[in-house]
Protein backbone atom coordinates (compact mmCIF):
# COMPACT_ATOMS: atom_id res chain seq x y z
CA UNK A 1 0.00 0.00 0.00
CA UNK A 2 1.59 3.26 -0.74
CA UNK A 3 2.23 6.16 1.71
CA UNK A 4 0.44 8.74 2.40
CA UNK A 5 0.73 12.68 2.50
CA UNK A 6 0.50 14.83 5.80
CA UNK A 7 0.42 18.00 6.30
CA UNK A 8 0.29 19.63 9.45
CA UNK A 9 -0.19 23.36 10.03
CA UNK A 10 0.25 25.31 13.53
CA UNK A 11 0.59 28.34 15.07
CA UNK A 12 3.71 30.54 16.15
CA UNK A 13 4.34 31.91 19.62
CA UNK A 14 2.86 35.11 17.88
CA UNK A 15 0.10 33.45 16.51
CA UNK A 16 1.17 33.11 13.25
CA UNK A 17 -0.43 30.40 11.14
CA UNK A 18 2.37 28.25 9.59
CA UNK A 19 3.05 24.95 8.30
CA UNK A 20 4.85 22.50 10.25
CA UNK A 21 5.53 19.42 9.04
CA UNK A 22 5.11 17.97 5.17
CA UNK A 23 5.99 13.86 5.14
CA UNK A 24 4.80 10.41 3.97
CA UNK A 25 2.50 8.28 6.58
CA UNK A 26 3.74 4.68 5.65
CA UNK A 27 1.07 2.15 5.98
CA UNK A 28 1.34 -1.04 8.49
CA UNK A 29 0.30 -4.09 7.04
CA UNK A 30 0.72 -7.12 9.65
CA UNK A 31 1.68 -10.06 8.03
CA UNK A 32 -1.06 -11.52 10.23
CA UNK A 33 -3.85 -9.39 8.59
CA UNK A 34 -3.74 -10.91 5.01
CA UNK A 35 -3.44 -7.59 2.94
CA UNK A 36 -5.65 -4.93 5.27
CA UNK A 37 -3.54 -1.81 5.59
CA UNK A 38 -3.41 1.10 8.47
CA UNK A 39 -2.69 4.81 8.17
CA UNK A 40 -2.50 6.06 11.14
CA UNK A 41 -2.77 9.68 10.70
CA UNK A 42 -3.37 11.90 13.75
CA UNK A 43 -5.06 11.34 17.11
CA UNK A 44 -4.87 12.40 20.54
CA UNK A 45 -5.49 10.67 24.02
CA UNK A 46 -7.27 13.56 25.27
CA UNK A 47 -9.23 16.75 23.99
CA UNK A 48 -6.76 18.89 22.19
CA UNK A 49 -6.14 22.66 23.35
CA UNK A 50 -5.78 25.12 20.93
CA UNK A 51 -3.76 27.12 19.78
CA UNK A 52 -1.27 24.26 19.19
CA UNK A 53 2.15 24.44 17.30
CA UNK A 54 1.77 21.23 15.70
CA UNK A 55 3.56 18.48 17.86
CA UNK A 56 2.10 15.46 17.80
CA UNK A 57 0.05 14.60 20.02
CA UNK A 58 0.11 11.62 22.41
CA UNK A 59 -1.87 8.77 20.71
CA UNK A 60 -0.23 5.38 21.44
CA UNK A 61 -2.89 2.55 21.52
CA UNK A 62 -5.26 1.76 17.83
CA UNK A 63 -8.65 2.83 19.60
CA UNK A 64 -8.70 6.17 21.79
CA UNK A 65 -9.74 6.45 25.15
CA UNK A 66 -12.44 8.21 26.54
CA UNK A 67 -12.16 12.07 25.10
CA UNK A 68 -9.32 10.66 22.94
CA UNK A 69 -9.77 10.62 19.07
CA UNK A 70 -8.31 9.14 16.06
CA UNK A 71 -7.92 10.04 12.32
CA UNK A 72 -7.02 7.11 9.67
CA UNK A 73 -7.34 5.05 6.57
CA UNK A 74 -7.58 1.18 6.75
CA UNK A 75 -8.25 -0.57 3.32
CA UNK A 76 -9.80 -3.93 3.28
CA UNK A 77 -8.06 -6.37 0.41
CA UNK A 78 -10.16 -7.98 -1.99
CA UNK A 79 -12.00 -11.03 -0.02
CA UNK A 80 -9.62 -13.68 -2.08
CA UNK A 81 -6.57 -12.70 -0.12
CA UNK A 82 -5.34 -14.90 2.02
CA UNK A 83 -3.01 -15.19 5.12
CA UNK A 84 0.23 -17.10 4.35
CA UNK A 85 -0.37 -20.46 5.66
CA UNK A 86 3.46 -20.68 6.44
CA UNK A 87 3.60 -17.58 9.26
CA UNK A 88 5.24 -17.90 12.36
CA UNK A 89 1.93 -17.37 14.55
CA UNK A 90 3.69 -15.70 17.57
CA UNK A 91 5.41 -13.49 15.97
CA UNK A 92 2.63 -12.51 13.89
CA UNK A 93 0.46 -11.63 16.99
CA UNK A 94 3.34 -9.97 18.39
CA UNK A 95 3.90 -7.60 14.77
CA UNK A 96 0.35 -6.73 15.30
CA UNK A 97 0.70 -5.67 19.01
CA UNK A 98 3.38 -3.46 18.10
CA UNK A 99 2.32 -2.14 15.49
CA UNK A 100 -1.21 -1.62 16.23
CA UNK A 101 -1.51 -2.05 20.25
CA UNK A 102 -4.80 -2.72 21.47
CA UNK A 103 -6.34 -3.78 18.15
CA UNK A 104 -6.26 -7.53 18.71
CA UNK A 105 -7.81 -7.05 22.39
CA UNK A 106 -11.14 -6.15 21.23
CA UNK A 107 -11.40 -8.62 18.56
CA UNK A 108 -13.43 -12.36 19.08
CA UNK A 109 -11.12 -14.94 17.93
CA UNK A 110 -14.59 -17.54 17.74
CA UNK A 111 -16.03 -14.98 15.28
CA UNK A 112 -12.94 -13.75 12.74
CA UNK A 113 -12.99 -9.96 12.09
CA UNK A 114 -15.88 -8.87 14.89
CA UNK A 115 -15.26 -6.58 17.42
CA UNK A 116 -16.70 -4.09 19.55
CA UNK A 117 -14.68 -0.68 20.56
CA UNK A 118 -15.48 2.20 23.48
CA UNK A 119 -15.64 4.37 20.29
CA UNK A 120 -18.00 6.32 17.96
CA UNK A 121 -17.03 6.21 14.63
CA UNK A 122 -17.74 8.05 11.46
CA UNK A 123 -16.59 5.90 8.26
CA UNK A 124 -16.70 7.11 4.85
CA UNK A 125 -15.90 4.71 2.07
CA UNK A 126 -13.31 6.42 0.10
CA UNK A 127 -12.77 3.80 -3.03
CA UNK A 128 -13.69 0.22 -3.90
CA UNK A 129 -16.76 -1.37 -2.04
CA UNK A 130 -17.59 -2.97 1.81
CA UNK A 131 -20.14 -4.86 3.58
CA UNK A 132 -20.05 -4.09 7.24
CA UNK A 133 -21.72 -6.45 8.74
CA UNK A 134 -23.47 -6.28 12.46
CA UNK A 135 -25.06 -9.14 14.72
CA UNK A 136 -27.12 -11.90 13.89
CA UNK A 137 -25.78 -11.21 10.27
CA UNK A 138 -27.53 -7.86 9.47
CA UNK A 139 -25.48 -6.26 6.45
CA UNK A 140 -25.07 -3.33 4.35
CA UNK A 141 -23.40 -2.72 1.24
CA UNK A 142 -21.55 0.54 1.03
CA UNK A 143 -20.08 2.01 -2.02
CA UNK A 144 -17.65 5.44 -2.28
CA UNK A 145 -19.40 8.50 -0.75
CA UNK A 146 -20.98 5.98 1.49
CA UNK A 147 -20.89 7.02 5.47
CA UNK A 148 -21.30 5.31 8.74
CA UNK A 149 -21.88 6.59 12.08
CA UNK A 150 -21.31 3.75 14.47
CA UNK A 151 -21.72 4.28 18.20
CA UNK A 152 -19.90 1.46 20.07
CA UNK A 153 -21.68 -1.79 17.74
CA UNK A 154 -20.37 -5.40 17.60
CA UNK A 155 -19.46 -4.99 13.72
CA UNK A 156 -16.71 -6.67 11.37
CA UNK A 157 -16.16 -5.60 7.73
CA UNK A 158 -15.77 -7.42 4.52
CA UNK A 159 -14.83 -6.93 0.56
CA UNK A 160 -17.02 -9.19 -1.71
CA UNK A 161 -14.65 -7.94 -4.70
CA UNK A 162 -11.55 -8.13 -6.38
CA UNK A 163 -10.61 -4.46 -5.54
CA UNK A 164 -9.00 -2.91 -2.31
CA UNK A 165 -11.61 -1.12 -0.59
CA UNK A 166 -10.25 2.44 1.46
CA UNK A 167 -12.44 3.60 4.47
CA UNK A 168 -11.83 7.12 6.09
CA UNK A 169 -11.95 6.77 9.75
CA UNK A 170 -12.89 9.08 13.05
CA UNK A 171 -12.32 7.06 16.00
CA UNK A 172 -13.80 9.24 19.18
CA UNK A 173 -13.46 7.18 22.53
CA UNK A 174 -16.79 7.11 24.46
CA UNK A 175 -17.66 5.43 27.59
CA UNK A 176 -19.64 2.63 27.82
CA UNK A 177 -22.03 2.04 30.28
CA UNK A 178 -24.10 -0.89 31.49
CA UNK A 179 -27.48 -1.35 29.80
CA UNK A 180 -29.01 -2.46 32.74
Amino acid sequence: MAAMRRIITGQTAEGKSVFVSDELVEAIEPALMGGWAFHRVWGSDAPTSLPTEGAAPQAERYFPPVGGYRFSFFTIPPGSVRIDESIDLAAALEEVQTLLPGLLDVMEPDHPGMHTTDTVDADVVISGEAWLELDDGAEVHLVPGDLVVQNGTRHRWRNRTEEPCVVFVVLLGAERRSSQ
